[in-house]
This record gives structure tokens, C-alpha cells and sequence, in this order.
């Protein structure tokens, strides 16, 4: 059996990760690829990495030339996903990489995105433990929408969601400081990613409560822990091309021990196939984790301010985005979730 994928928005970086697993899953035929600017041009052109399709033709986004597959995704800019996604049928599969339908609360959509908020669907982070018991995997399966959560909101996310379910981590006072890759920031021509800016250098970008991924972390946290949270968070844009190192403090709660809290980490990830608790003492780091679909994850309380120390490295572009919709793509067919997708990656 093999399942008709189409890619919208697939000469951006999410766009050609995701064609580059395509190509590795055993199910899946890439039927149409679809772009704005770049339609017109061959997909070679945009992504020699997967030269099995480098002579496919990049369509125009429209839902005509989505139309007709049993799965779509799409990598587009926010608010463009709902423009396609409302004109698509009910029966085909929509993945969005984008962050229109991530948010339930539609006034924090309008606060920090400015356009009407398009609904909620499905959220995409299957190992993501919820208040009320499980994961978020049981909420994915036979879905015909899901949303793909923010690359920065899965390494942030991983990195709390045990410790907060379990109640020993307080979700108030949350710092959260990330190490990002130039890819995170979109292909897109931009300021920030300048040679200049870039090379042998380290820039923090979106700061002070201005980030659009602070109320999707927020949301995460509460759907873990079941109480509203606050976080001050702050992105560096730093000179490696992918990869998203999170380093997140938190106050813990009057039940802390960190033996306690090494427990409910090692009961909450020890069956996970793409989450590694590291061992005590040892440190995520991106490159472990290049090119694949795993996250690193460690735990640590420092004494000198008694806060706890959570760290979670990613590769943003598949575990934070492309990874994740196809393991959640994975679990809403019905499918083995690691079915393409492989723990090891790239070599550095």
C-alpha cells in the first residue's frame, strides 16, 4: 500500500526536510509539490539533497493542485495555512507546519500573530503528558487535521512537561534561554541572518515577551500541569545551520527531590523511541541529535539558587517540524508511529 503525499511551501527549509523523509518513508508518493514565488521552477533547483525528485515540477499553491491526495502537508507562513486548508477536503489528511491552527485560545492568537484566529486543531507532539493522565498520541489517532507544535515550543516542552504533570515543578517564574539554528528563522531573506550577523556570532532576537511561541509554551504547560504558568523566554540566533539547544529554570514545587524527579522522567520517556534521558551527569547537545528525530533531555537541580535545570536539545527541523508530522501523520493512519523515521540522523 502506498499512501499520495502533496507538500505545500516545498522549497523552504521545512518543505525540502519534509521531502527528504518522504523519500525515506516505505508508504508514501510524493504526488504534487506546490510553492508561491518559486512556481514555475523544478524542485531540483531548491533541493539537490533529494535528487529523486529533482525533476518534479514546483505547482502553484492553490487547493486544486493539493487536491486528489490522501495526505497533505503544509509548510507555509502563518495565516496562509487556513487560507488553503478550509478548501481542502475533510477526507484527505492535513498536516500543517505552519502556526495557524496551534493556539486555543483565539486572543492570544490575535495578540501576537494580528490576524483572525482560523480554530484549533489536533496539537502534534504525541509524547507531550497531559494533566488528566496519557499523552497526546491518543489524541491523534484517525484525526484528519493535526497542527504541528513550534520548533522552539517542542525542545521548551520536552524539556517541563513530566516534572510539571507530576506536580514537582511550579509553572510559574519559568526562564527559558534557547541556543537557535539560522534554519529556525525561515529561508526567507531576513536582517538577522546577514553573513555578517551570522558568522562567529551570537544574536538574541524576539525578546522581552515578544516571541509568538510564549503562549504556545504556555498552553503546553498547562495542559501538562493543568495550571496557567509564566515564562520569560529568549531565543540566540546562533552560527550552526540547524539545531535548538533549550535550557530552561524553574521553581520547584514544595514536593521536589530530585530523585523523585529523575523517576517520573525515566517513567514518562523510558519507552519513548525519540526521547533520551540522558544519564545523571551528562548534557544534551545538538550535534548528537543532528539530522534525526530524537531529543536529548536532562535534569538537574542547582543548589546555589534551588531552582531546577531542565535541558532539551532537537534538531528544529525534524523533531521540531518535519519529524514531528510525520510521526504524528504516522499515528493518525494507523501506522507503526517509527515507520520512516529513524533515531539516528546525520553525521556532523
Amino acid at each position: 500500500m502506498s499512501l499520495s503525499v502533496a507538500v505545500a511551501g516545498a522549497t523552504g527549509y521545512v518543505g525540502g526536510e519534509l521531502l527528504r523523509l518522504i523519500s525515506e518513508h516505505p508508504m508514501l508518493e510524493l504526488g504534487s509539490v506546490t510553492a508561491n514565488a518559486s512556481a514555475g521552477t523544478r524542485l531540483g533547483d531548491h533541493h539537490p539533497h533529494v535528487p529523486e525528485f529533482a525533476n518534479l515540477p514546483v505547482l502553484e499553491t492553490t487547493p486544486e493542485n493539493l487536491a486528489g491526495h490522501e495526505v497533505v502537508f503544509l509548510a507555509l507562513p502563518h495565516a496562509k495555512s487556513a487560507e488553503v486548508a478550509r478548501m481542502l477536503p475533510e477526507h484527505c489528511l492535513v498536516i500543517d507546519a505552519g502556526a495557524d491552527f496551534r493556539l486555543i485560545d483565539p486572543t492570544a492568537w490575535e495578540k501576537y500573530y494580528g490576524t483572525e484566529h482560523a480554530g484549533t486543531w489536533p496539537y502534534g507532539m504525541p509524547e507531550l503528558t497531559l494533566a488528566e493522565g496519557g499523552k497526546m498520541r491518543g489524541r491523534l489517532r484517525e484525526v484528519r487535521r493535526i497542527a504541528v507544535p513550534g520548533c522552539n515550543v517542542t525542545a521548551v516542552t520536552l524539556a517541563l512537561a513530566p516534572g510539571m504533570t507530576a506536580g514537582l515543578l511550579e509553572p510559574e517564574d519559568m526562564v527559558a534561554t534557547l541556543a537557535v539554528g539560522t534554519s529556525g528563522a525561515g529561508r526567507s531573506s531576513k536582517p538577522e541572518l546577514s553573513a555578517s550577523e551570522v558568522i562567529s556570532n551570537a544574536k538574541p532576537y524576539s525578546v522581552a515577551g515578544m516571541h509568538r511561541h510564549i503562549p504556545e509554551i504556555l498552553q503546553n504547560v498547562a495542559l501538562a500541569s493543568g495550571k496557567s504558568g509564566s515564562i520569560s523566554f529568549t531565543p540566540v540566533l546562533t552560527a550552526m545551520s540547524r539545531g535548538i539547544l533549550a535550557v530552561v529554570s524553574v521553581k520547584p514545587s514544595s514536593r521536589f527531590s530530585l530523585e523523585m524527579l529523575r523517576e517520573v522522567y525515566a517513567d514518562a520517556y523510558g519507552d519513548e523511541s525519540y526521547i533520551q534521558l540522558l544519564p545523571e551527569g551528562s548534557l544534551p547537545q545538538t550535534a548528537a541529535v543532528l539530522g534525526s528525530n530524537s531529543a536529548q533531555v536532562s535534569v538537574h537541580f542547582d543548589d546555589a539558587s534551588g531552582r531546577v535545570l531542565l535541558m532539551c536539545a532537537i534538531d528544529n527541523l525534524v523533531k521540531g517540524t518535519a519529524g514531528a508530522a510525520i510521526q504524528s501523520m504516522n499515528i493518525a493512519l494507523g501506522l507503526t508511529e517509527q515507520t520512516g523515521l529513524s533515531v539516528n540522523g546525520l553525521a556532523p
